[in-house]
């Protein structure tokens, strides 16, 4: 597929290090030469310097048989006029468009695709903030991702000693939750994936990803680590566009505070919140944290745009007895640095932005992508097409689905019904399949098992 990326950020630099993986032929255009020779120096693809809402760069990256265009540029503005002539002088088939204005995102439905041609919208901002309210409705877990409308969800817990099913095997899940239909759809242990079987037992410190309706989430991660105490208190560091949306989406179920050294942006917040409490100060500033009893706090969200700041706070956060700490970083390397240690979660906005990219580009009919373990893994939303003489799978059991190593059936969403997989599940046209990819290497092998023979056409 031939895609032109607008923007060689760190969401456009993330997207293209997806795509090119993947045997896309990506051109990027920027204004930062920098930027576009340390993409051209990584990977294998072509670069254009120059403004991307301009119809001279645009033919220059090729638009005129281009198959996608992705503007995910800092500019709204910019992402809605790239999009606008990509659709009228170029046809590009598909645009896709970053937006982070609200007004934009609030616009009555259709506004953007009958004005300005944007076919997807995509929004880090509203990415980051969901991603962070589950992490904290879920407060055990590592990463918490909805399918079927947030009926279902998929969860990654740390297993740890003293959970009752830690040192047992798979198959004793039945046995300690009868009543709770649920399915252990990957492990990771020391960084390696395991395909989990019924004998399969539990080790302290595995990465265990399970779905299971979302009532049942809380019971079934009690049987993998002692509970921890439910989140009442937050403390938001950073009145930026994700720490004012969190704190708008939180103030009704929480005890919410917000940090902002900037006096004319609390002035603003603290008019447009009602509930939160709105203060002026540096999330650093340790007098303060203990002014404000940050060891009451029960989570500690570090959310500005400075990787350091949100690095220090959040240390000092845990230091001075903030039970979790969560931390937002731009820079996909130091995610891993931080991860685990102090620092809770360390969350990518470019990262959460690439899963709702992808379901748009992958071969097949995909309701959701999900990039999982900072681009290692994916999980993905497969809708099931064909019958039983063109599909190689509607018709068939899971057990007799000839899938990939590495790749398992989580879950089927049939209409408004939600049921855990087994390998007795017959799968009939028109289903959605939560499919779980242990490695991304495998994906296309994937789509080739979920793609429809020339009979069904």
């Amino acid at each position: 597929m031939k895609i032109i990326i607008l923007g060689a950020g760190q969401v456009g630099a993330n997207l293209a290090e997806s795509l090119v993986a993947e045997n896309n032929d990506i051109t990027v255009i920027d204004l930062d030469l920098s930027r576009l020779a340390l993409l051209q120096d990584r990977f294998d693809l072509r670069t254009v310097r120059g403004h991307a809402a301009h119809p001279s760069i645009l033919r220059m990256a090729g638009a005129e048989d281009a198959d996608m265009l992705v503007a995910v540029t800092q500019s709204d503005e910019t992402n809605l006029v790239a999009c606008r002539l990509a659709a009228t002088l170029f046809n590009v088939p598909t645009r896709i468009a970053r937006i982070r204005s609200t007004d934009f995102l609030e616009a009555e439905g259709g506004f953007l695709a009958e004005h300005f041609g944007v076919d997807h919208i995509i929004s880090p901002e509203q990415e980051v903030t969901e991603t962070l309210r589950r992490l904290i409705e879920h407060p055990e877990a590592l990463q918490v991702l909805d399918f079927a409308d947030g009926k279902v969800r998929l969860v990654a817990v740390r297993a740890y000693h003293g959970g009752p099913l830690v040192g047992h095997e798979l198959q004793d899940i039945r046995r300690h939750m009868p009543d709770i239909d649920c399915r252990v759809a990957a492990i990771y242990r020391r960084d390696r994936g395991i395909v989990p079987k019924g004998i399969t037992v539990i080790e302290p410190n595995d990465e265990v990803f399970f779905i299971a309706g979302r009532k049942d989430i809380p019971a079934v991660m009690r049987e993998l680590r002692s509970m921890e105490r439910p989140v009442k208190r937050v403390m938001i560091a950073g009145g930026g566009n994700i720490g004012r949306r969190l704190a708008a989406r939180l103030e009704r179920d929480y005890e919410v505070k917000l940090i902002d050294h900037n006096k004319a942006v609390t002035n603003q917040l603290a008019e447009k919140l009602h509930r939160t409490l709105v203060l002026t100060g540096d999330a650093t500033d340790e007098d303060l944290l203990e002014q404000e009893n940050i060891e009451s706090m029960d989570v500690f969200c570090a959310l500005t745009n400075d990787d350091e700041d949100n690095i220090m706070s959040a240390l000092l956060a845990k230091r001075m007895g903030a039970h979790r700490v969560i931390s937002l970083i731009n820079r996909s390397a130091y995610v891993n640095l931080v991860q685990g240690g102090e620092i809770d979660i360390a969350i990518s906005p470019a990262q959460a932005t690439v899963g709702p990219l992808l379901s748009k580009i992958r071969r097949g009919d995909m309701a959701a992508v999900h990039s999982l373990r900072r681009g290692a893994a994916e999980v993905l939303e497969i809708v099931v097409h064909g019958d039983f003489k063109t599909s190689k799978v509607v018709g068939r059991r899971i057990g007799d689905i000839a899938l990939p190593d590495g790749a398992s059936i989580a879950a089927v969403i049939r209409g408004e019904d939600v049921s855990i997989a087994h390998h007795d599940t017959l799968i009939e046209a028109e289903d959605h399949l939560v499919v779980f990819a242990l490695n991304k290497r495998i994906i296309p092998k994937v789509e080739k098992l979920f793609q429809v023979g020339f009979g069904f056409f």
